[in-house]
Formats: C-alpha cells, sequence, structure tokens
C-alpha cells in the first residue's frame, strides 16, 4: 500500500468459491469501466456503477477494492455513501439536471407515443424526488 493510502481490507469479505471471486472481480472491472464511461457521457451515470463495483470487490479482492476506495476522483464518493449513506450536494443536482435534460430530449425529440412521454416524465420526476431526499452532509 502507498503511502497516504487507508487500508479497507477490514471491509472485504471473500467468497469461499475461487470461480464467484473471478466472476465478481469481472464484474466489478465490467461496472468500473461504466462508471468511468458515466463520467464521461452525461447519459450514464458514474456513482450507481462505482457502488456495485464495490460491492463486487468486497466479495472477491483486497487489492481492487482498496485501489477503488483509493481512487482521488471515484473514493470519496463511494466512502461517503458507505459511511453515512449520503451523496454530496453537487453530485445530487449534477445528476438530478442531467437526467432532466436527457429525459426531456427523449421525451421532445425521440419518443412519439404520449402515453410513453408521460410514464417517462413520471419516472424522471419520482427519481428527481429520489435522489434529492437522499441526505447531503455538505448541505
Amino acid at each position: 500500500m502507498k503511502s497516504g493510502q487507508r487500508d479497507f481490507t477490514h471491509h472485504v469479505r471473500k467468497h469461499p468459491s475461487t470461480s464467484v471471486r473471478i466472476a465478481l472481480v469481472l464484474a466489478g472491472t465490467v461496472f468500473v469501466t461504466l462508471g468511468v464511461a458515466g463520467a464521461l457521457l452525461p447519459v450514464l451515470p458514474t456513482t450507481p456503477f462505482l457502488l456495485l463495483a464495490a460491492a463486487c470487490y468486497a466479495r472477491a479482492s483486497r487489492r481492487f477494492y482498496n485501489a477503488l476506495l483509493n481512487n482521488r476522483l471515484f473514493g470519496p464518493a463511494i466512502q461517503e455513501w458507505q459511511e453515512y449513506r449520503s451523496i454530496r450536494y453537487r453530485t445530487k443536482i449534477t445528476a438530478i439536471v442531467l437526467m432532466a435534460v436527457t429525459l426531456t430530449s427523449s421525451i421532445v425529440f425521440f419518443v412519439e407515443d404520449n402515453r410513453l412521454r408521460i410514464l417517462l416524465a413520471a419516472f424522471g420526476m419520482v427519481l428527481a424526488v429520489y435522489l434529492y431526499r437522499i441526505p447531503s452532509r455538505d448541505r
């Protein structure tokens, strides 16, 4: 472990099966890849994929789990959720705004059925309210 990094191995509870651990590392790596893509693309969320990756790594690999939680870009959001079940206020508002822009453009430009438009709008509103209600310690 490099100096200045924290050791999170006490969170790791390895699965007894080697094949399951391999599958979990592969799944975790796919989720990290999707999370990184989500950081670059407004359509994909980042944090949920990284939380899934952390859950996979926590059952499979101390090394991958520590690397993810010590990552300077993604580690703090994962730690915030694990320790306090909260999301930074700025992250929450950014997610809501990007989701609103994406859903609005889908409703206006791509969806023709009015029932589906209403369903998408309702889904977006419910999800926005849910996200907004998640606590933010920095607010």
